[in-house]
This record gives C-alpha cells, structure tokens and sequence, in this order.
C-alpha cells in the first residue's frame, strides 16, 4: 500500500496535481527544497526531508537525501520481517512511492555560454542514488521519474491503493534507462572535454552510447520490420537530426538512411552541387557555377535511375530548380533553404518530404562509424579524409581541367557501394558502377547502363586495380585519366597499361572500401 511518498522534481510538469491527488488518498508528502515550497503554496501539508532526517542540507544543497533514513524506508523488503523489524528500531518509516526526476544536465550542457563549473554542478547525486533504490526495491516501491506516468500510477492507486506488480517492473526499467542515459550524457560530456587529438585516438575497454527516440517509424527496411527513428543527444549541424521538415509525409526508415548517405556526399563539395541518391548509391552528382546549372547536370546524369529517389543541394533551392524537379518522383528534397516562390512551387506536390538544414555544408567531422554484428558492434573513425596526397605515376600528361574532374569523380567513389567504379566529365556523373564483387564488373555495368558518350571522361575507383583489365575496357571506352588508391603488387602493369594506351592515372595512397 502507497503511504508516504518522497517527491523532489527540477521538471515540475504536473507535479502540483499528482501531490494533490496523493494527499486526497491519504498520502504522507515529504519534499525538498523548491518542490516542498511549491506544494506547500499549493495548500498542502508537506514535510521538509531536512524534518525527517534530523539532519539539515548542507554544502550548497549537495547532501541533502543522502541519508539513511531515506535510502533505508526505499529499501528495506517490506516482506522480510529482520528488515522491518531494523526499520522500528532505527525509528525509519517505509518509502511507499518516490517520485524524480533528475538535475538538468543536459539543458545546461546544451546552453551557449554555459562554463564547465556550471555543467558540472548539474550532476545530479542523490536523485540517481534515490532512484535506483527505489528501482531495486519495486517489489514494494513505486518509482516515477515521468509526468506521463502519473495517470497510470493514480488510477491504479485510486483502484485499489497501490499499484501492480507488473506496473512497478515497468517503472523500474525506465530508472534504469533514465540513470544509464543520465550517466553516459555526462560521461561523453567529458570525455569531449578530454579528449586528445585524432592522432592519439583510443578504444577504451568499454563503450556506452546513449540515443533518444525522435520518432516511431511506419515500418523499417521492409514492411514486415517495426522500426524507430533515434538521435544523439547532442544536435550536430548538418545531420538530419538538425533538420526542420516543411512540408510531406513523414520520413521513413529508407527515407533517412538514403538521405544520411546523401548529406556526405554533398558535404564533400564546396562549389554549386547538386546530389541525386537511390537506395544509397549516388545516381546523378554535378557542381556547376550556379545551383540551376548543378542541378540540370545531375539529372540529366542520370534521368532514370533518379525515379523515386533523394536529391540534395548546398545552396538555396530556387524557383527554376523547383520547377525543374516538379515533373520528377522524389522522395525527399534537402537544402539549406527553400525561397517562398520554390515552397510554392513544390506544395504542388505535398508528398515530397522537403527538409531544411540551415548549415548543411557542415560535416560532422567527430562522428564515429558504428556496424551492429550479431553479439557484437564494430566501431571505428569516420571515414572523413579523402587522399594521403595525391602522386602522378604515368607519362600521359594530366591537363588541369582532368585534374579537376578527377578530384570530382573521387569525392564520389568514395561514397558508393565497394566495388565501386565512377565515371565523369565536367564536374558531372556519367556512369556509376556500385557493389559488384569483381572491379571489372563494376565497370562493365557503369558503361553498359550508361547513354552518355565518355569519351574523354574520366574514372575513378575505390580500391586497387587487381590486374590491368579494368584500364584496357577504360580505354576501350575513351576514359583519358584513372585514379585509384594504388597498392597492388600488382601495380605497374596497370602502369604499363596505361602509358603504353596514353592514360594518365593518379595514386591517392587512401582505400575508401564502403560496405
């Protein structure tokens, strides 16, 4: 049976409500600092915890539950007769239902100005340690750390004068997720404040990550499979979590994982780009002097493959490009802005999930690469880097405008399935060759999908060339430069290869496998 109830809240939604309920049951309220002032203004009969621990705050309000009179009334096994018989002669009454919630830590962390001293002093103690008596105890204590939880907890109570079983098991996981969320909040936080340079990364022995659930999703990859949509505490500009939707559906499973594979393409780019994904391979990219001509490159890269797929750009999306995307199937279009006349133009199609991400050119640089395995999760570096340097290793001389396609069509391959092969000419996609398990194949299937003419284009390719086949078909097909990680021990053949076809091929001394 709910008796005496313990209430120390920083987030008082409610609270004034659920105490008034409580004391019409014929609850015992004990409170602290300005929750014990609120419910006392509120008319209700409240005593101090200060009262009933003899023992007054102290240190700035740092100690204040820490007591034994508190942790043993949370504690003690109401059916084991030695604990209430410790309990009467310690003169300790029982703790019935406690109801927390914890020191804004993460509001204050996320505050602009706040100084180190002031997150640190968000560090909830005594909450933490109130709550997971409580939650070790369920089997005869109540525990609410969520004012959505109130309703539950007084009609049950009003039923029958306590709550279930079951409810109380229910309410002590969400402690335990609560606290385990709580700590690792403050554990990133300095760890961030700590952390020593890249070149000194360290694994540590154990590795807790702490996510909040943005949204529930219709349903995830495929239909059959339920799915939820979870962010990092901590907003990072350029992420979909930063985004602002304007108009259409909700997004779906495949909707944010195609279009986080589209937002790193696009922030390779710095000049006028346009990016065009489908099921998270790059169907049309293009940079041009102005977004319009960007965009017109890129679809005309690829005007099938874009059907049903992302399209992002880094700049404001403008009426003319509106009105040029209106008579295509898309999914989902990102921009840093959208101008009045483009929003008017696509609420034609108020399907079309249109998100803003004011600073979209901005990488999320210190991000890590997360890979769930079954029993394990692999973890490494983003891959944020493009090439060790790059080194010209042939005769055929390399004109600056293939220079420049070269480092185009390499941003590119990056971002596409391994085996990876991308074929370009004037800042604009041509052929893309992805997820093939042979580097041939990969190429073969770019030329043969592709309608454009490649002459004098350009390839790129993830990894290594393995034997000189894939330089032979480039020539076939008119590509005039290659670059491609290098470090095959078979390397000079396909030097041999092209010097003797007149290609110019260029090492970047970087992989960038994407599985």
């Amino acid at each position: 049976m709910i008796k005496r109830a313990l209430i120390s809240v920083s987030d008082k939604t409610g609270i004034v409500e659920l105490a008034e309920a409580l004391h019409r049951h014929g609850v015992q309220l004990i409170s602290t600092g300005g929750t014990a002032r609120l419910l006392a203004e509120a008319g209700l009969p409240v005593k101090e915890v200060a009262e009933v621990t003899g023992f007054p705050e102290c240190l700035d309000g740092r100690v204040k539950t820490l007591h034994p009179v508190i942790h043993g009334g949370l504690l003690a096994r109401r059916p084991d007769p030695a604990h209430m018989n410790t309990l009467a002669e310690m003169h300790i009454d029982t703790i019935d239902l406690l109801v927390i919630n914890l020191y804004p830590f993460k509001e204050t962390m996320l505050r602009p100005g706040a100084t180190f001293e002031e997150v640190i002093e968000q560090i909830d103690i005594g909450g933490p340690a109130m709550l997971r008596s409580a939650a070790k105890n369920h089997e005869s204590v109540t525990v609410l750390t969520d004012p959505a939880d109130y309703p539950r907890v007084l009609q049950e109570l009003a039923e029958t004068g306590d709550t279930t079983p079951a409810t109380r098991r229910d309410l002590a996981a969400k402690v335990f997720q609560l606290t385990s969320h709580y700590d690792s909040l403050i554990a990133g936080y300095l760890t961030r404040a700590t952390e020593p340079a890249a070149e000194e990364l360290h694994w540590p022995a154990t590795m807790t990550l702490t996510f909040e659930k943005a949204q529930d999703l219709r349903y995830g990859e495929n239909p059959h499979q339920q799915a939820a949509f979870y962010r990092e505490p901590v907003t990072l500009p350029g992420t979909l979590a930063a985004a602002r939707q304007l108009q259409g559906k909700e997004l779906s499973f495949n909707n944010i994982n195609d279009a986080a594979g589209t937002l790193s393409l696009l922030q390779e780019f710095t000049a006028p780009t346009a990016v065009a994904v489908k099921h998270t391979n790059p169907c049309g990219v293009a940079s041009g002097e102005t977004i319009e001509e960007a965009w017109e490159k890129a679809y005309g890269a690829d005007p099938l493959s874009i059907f049903g797929g992302i399209v992002a750009f880094n700049r404001p999306v403008t009426e003319t490009v509106a009105k040029g995307m209106l008579p295509i199937f898309l999914e989902v279009v990102m921009a840093p802005a959208f101008t009045p006349e483009a929003l008017q133009v696509l609420a034609a199609k108020p399907n079309i999930r249109l998100l803003e991400i004011p600073e979209i050119e901005k990488a999320p640089r210190e991000m890590l690469d997360l890979k769930r395995v079954p029993g394990g999760l692999l973890v490494q570096q983003a891959d944020d880097a493009l090439t060790q340097g790059l080194d010209l290793k042939t005769t055929a001389g390399l004109a600056p405008e293939l220079e420049e396609d070269l480092r185009f069509a390499w941003k590119i391959v990056k971002h596409v399935k391994s085996n990876a092969i991308v074929i370009a000419k004037n800042q604009q996609t041509l052929a893309v060759g992805p997820g093939q398990t042979s580097r041939i194949w990969a190429l073969e299937n770019a030329l043969r999908n592709t309608t454009h003419d490649t002459q004098g284009a350009v390839m790129a390719s993830d990894a290594f060339f393995p034997f000189s086949d894939c330089v032979e078909v480039a020539a076939q097909a008119g590509i005039t430069a290659i670059i491609q990680p290098g470090g095959s021990q078979k390397d000079q053949e396909s030097i041999d290869a092209c010097n003797r076809l007149g290609i110019a091929m260029v090492f970047t001394g970087m992989r960038h496998f994407k599985h």
